[in-house]
């Protein structure tokens, strides 16, 4: 059984991800940020994040799922949808 994560744990994982492991500047992590206009990741950096966030929950997320995220909103609600 995988452990559950309020959101706010969640989203500072994910933002200790991108800052730590992408080089991305806290200032620029928020919920609203567009991953690939805001924070200029590409596709092979969102297949990164998602290795990375399936470690973090023990969970995969699904190709389909992952092609509809756009904002880190969007990323902390995936994966609160993946861990119920």
């Amino acid at each position: 059984m995988s452990k559950q994560y309020s959101r706010e744990e969640i989203y500072n994982k994910l933002a200790e991800i991108l800052v730590d492991e992408f080089e991305i500047s806290q200032d620029l992590v928020k919920p609203e940020a567009n991953l690939f206009e805001d924070l200029e990741l590409d596709s092979i950096d969102a297949v990164d994040l998602a290795v990375k966030l399936q470690f973090f929950t023990d969970k995969k997320i699904s190709p389909e799922n992952f092609k509809q995220i756009r904002t880190v909103d969007d990323v902390v609600n995936a994966i609160e949808e993946l861990i119920k």
